[in-house]
């Protein structure tokens, strides 16, 4: 195993040669941010593709550090091929990286704090959703006869009925199934580290049980995945977990074999369970508990109720 001290060289070689030149607080403020301050590998690979690149800019510019401005970044943007939404994240990427440059006197000023980009505003999300007679169609399907099928199954069926990520799902471990005397529960570590329990309705019940008892996962060790992957025509299940990449293939895949409309993903049941209980008069602040969201529009993007709304009216245009 490497020493800490090899570990940290190897990130120091990294640095662009623009922060390399800035001097030690420079090369500390780098290493706290990437490496102290983001926890999310997704969020770090994000902000760091997007600092390094703003760095290269510079470079090219022949711009130090320290004398990167307001209109530099400004300058930058606007010279971005790139949507909206992507600069706003690249805007806050580097809003972050350069208040920890602020926080270490690396630099006076945040350059990037009085940038703006243009209005962005989302009335609704990307993600296409998948029906509720498309969804029953997938679920009814999968062959449950070996077990990989079945396991296919629990985890549509927990996307589903959960509403969850794929991700949450991925570090699903035998103990985050329990009954909890009157009532099974599943127990997800969701995006940002959100600890959540999530009552699990009958048939996904019967589903897990069944599943458990065929993979003899219950009398395994509780912390061991309770998901993993499978090898040969036999369909058998190994003892390596199944990652958030593999859940995500593996549910394309069943879409595919459903010949069901190749956009959707794993993301799209997410969008039609939300849907669907707003279409039944679930109050917003119930749905926006089940799906984890810290804000109730965050929940909203997920609602595709106004597109049915939209379809009645125009269809009644007499032209």
């Amino acid at each position: 195993m490497n020493s800490p001290s090899i570990h940290l060289n190897s990130l120091r070689q990294q640095l662009p040669s623009i922060v390399q030149l800035a001097g030690d607080s420079a090369r500390f403020a780098w290493e706290e941010f990437f490496y102290g301050r983001i926890r999310s590998e997704h969020t770090r690979r994000a902000y760091y593709r997007a600092v390094v690149r703003f760095m290269t800019w510079c470079e090219g510019q022949q711009i130090g550090l320290r004398q990167i401005a307001p209109a530099h970044v400004g300058v930058y943007l606007t010279e971005l091929k790139l949507a909206t939404a992507s600069k706003k994240q690249v805007l806050a990427a580097l809003r972050h990286f350069f208040d920890g440059m602020t926080t270490r006197h690396a630099v006076a000023l945040n350059p990037a704090l009085s940038v703006r980009t243009e209005r962005y505003s989302v009335l609704e999300g990307k993600t296409p959703e998948i029906t509720v007679k498309q969804a029953r169609h997938l679920l009814q399907s999968i062959d449950t006869a070996n077990l990989a099928g079945l396991r296919d199954k629990c985890i549509i069926a927990i996307l589903i009925y959960t509403a969850v990520r794929i991700g949450a799902v991925a570090k699903l471990r035998r103990q985050d199934f329990y009954d909890a005397s009157d009532q099974y529960f599943l127990h997800f570590v969701d995006k940002g580290g959100k600890s959540r329990e999530i009552p699990v309705r009958h048939d996904l019940q019967n589903l897990l049980i069944d599943y458990l008892q065929q993979s003899k996962r219950d009398t395994t060790t509780a912390t061991c995945p309770l998901f993993t992957t499978a090898h040969g025509k036999a369909k058998q299940l190994t003892e390596l977990a199944m990652t958030e990449n593999d859940i995500g293939r593996m549910v394309k895949r069943r879409i595919k074999k459903a010949e069901l409309p190749n956009q959707l993903s794993a993301h799209s049941f997410r969008v039609a369970t939300i849907t669907d209980l707003l279409s039944q008069g679930v109050p917003l602040e119930d749905v926006q508990n089940l799906a984890g969201h810290a804000d109730p529009r965050t929940t909203r993007l997920y609602d595709r109720r106004h597109r049915k709304i939209t379809r009645n009216i125009v269809e009644r245009i007499s032209i």
